[in-house]
């Protein structure tokens, strides 16, 4: 069942241990379980999967708070955590159960998924072919007992297959690179590569809660929500910066004809485009990528050090000390 405060996502990642383990690491995620996606046999054991015959892929069933973290940030946190241009397994473990896989509930999840990989592929990150499957979710199967939250239950072992399974070699090369150590494959390509998000398939474009938009890598604030209107774009508009010394413009000639580009001041980041078409009383429209953004809810600007700000939605600064 999905609500406000709870949803569902599905993947499929090699050794279920391990996309476990890194998944419970996750703000914002409830329960993760390991267990069986993908094949039509129904509720398989161990060793039937593991023959590689049944048709299913060792799986992990994310259950998380959409309030916390968004369906977009789990999608990237699952790339993260695998090898994705692998197509006979992942890493140490071969054979078509150990292949990858994100298996969608719904055609949010789909829109989202298909516009994360077309992201990922486009970062140039990678040095193959990304060959993750997107797959209509079916059904899911949990594993045996004895499985679930093995990394917590048997910690020994665990640590010595995890350490010579090439996986955190992996993604070691692949990620931990100078200065972009936080930042998702969206939000790479986006603030590091120009690049730009799918229109109507990004976190904010309909984003209409009260609060603050930081730059996701200097924390710079930049936008309010009280200036920011439905373009109709498909993109996060706003009609001013809530801090104009925090941004920078520049012509860019990329298309024709040129447009106006946005960057954060400090961390000289690709934030999107500003044009001349938005509403009064500034008739601008500052249209930005959602991945190059963190939005702060209004409740929280006093703990996450923008109180500041609260006055603007009528709240009073915290002096409690706390």
């Amino acid at each position: 069942m999905t609500t406000s405060q709870e949803a569902l996502a599905t993947f499929a990642g090699g050794c279920f241990w391990c996309l476990e383990a890194d998944f419970r690491k996750l703000p914002g995620v409830l329960e993760v379980l390991s267990g069986y996606s993908g094949g039509p046999e129904k509720d398989p054991a161990y060793e039937q999967v593991a023959s590689g015959r049944t048709g299913h892929l060792e799986s992990v069933q994310v259950r998380f708070n959409p309030e916390k973290v968004s369906y977009a940030e789990v999608l990237d946190w699952f790339w993260r955590h695998v090898d994705p241009t692998d197509e006979g397994g992942q890493f140490v473990d071969r054979g078509p159960h150990y292949r990858t896989a994100i298996f969608t509930h719904d055609e949010e999840q789909r829109r989202l998924a298909e516009a994360s990989r077309q992201a990922l592929e486009a970062s140039g990150r990678l040095k193959g072919r990304v060959v993750t499957e997107i797959r209509p979710f079916e059904a899911f199967y949990p594993a045996e007992g004895y499985h679930q939250g093995f990394s917590q239950t048997n910690p020994s072992r665990y640590r010595f297959y995890r350490s010579n399974s090439g996986r955190d070699q992996f993604l070691r090369s692949t990620w931990a690179q100078a200065g972009d150590q936080g930042l998702t494959p969206l939000q790479h390509h986006v603030t590091r590569e120009n690049g730009t998000e799918r229109p109507f398939a990004n976190e904010y474009w309909d984003n209409k809660a009260p609060g603050i938009y930081v730059d996701v890598i200097s924390g710079e604030p930049l936008f309010s929500s009280l200036d920011k209107y439905d373009s109709g774009t498909g993109w996060p508009s706003f009609s001013r910066p809530l801090e104009p010394g925090n941004i920078v413009t520049r012509e860019d000639a990329s298309l024709f004809p040129p447009r106006t580009e946005v960057r954060g001041r400090a961390a000289d980041s690709h934030l999107g485009h500003v044009f001349p078409d938005g509403p009064q009383p500034t008739g601008l429209r500052y249209c930005m990528n959602s991945a190059a953004l963190r939005f702060i809810p209004a409740a929280e600007l006093e703990a996450r050090g923008y109180g500041r700000y609260a006055a603007l939605f009528g709240m009073e600064p915290d002096s409690s000390g706390k």
